[in-house]
């Protein structure tokens, strides 16, 4: 069954909000970023990808923007 929700995300602020997070060097501060725990909630799989970000030493935010905006259709949404 395809998810019949929808989260409306404004990209531009997502992608900084998920930069934030893969490059912060403070695990404890990382973890405590809002971004984290309302991903939590709607779409856990996100943050599990964040983290393999910085696993994998992401340091550039157009990484993170190519991501984004494939979560997203380039629409905004995430299905």
């Amino acid at each position: 069954m395809n998810n019949i929700f929808r989260l409306l995300a404004d990209e531009e602020k997502f992608t900084d909000e998920l930069f934030a997070f893969v490059t912060d060097h403070n695990a404890d501060s990382r973890n405590e970023r809002a971004i984290v725990s309302v991903l939590h909630e709607v779409a856990p799989q996100i943050v599990d990808v964040a983290e393999c970000m910085i696993i994998d030493g992401v340091d550039e935010r157009h990484y993170v923007a190519d991501y984004v905006r494939a979560i997203l259709g380039g629409q905004g949404f995430y299905d």
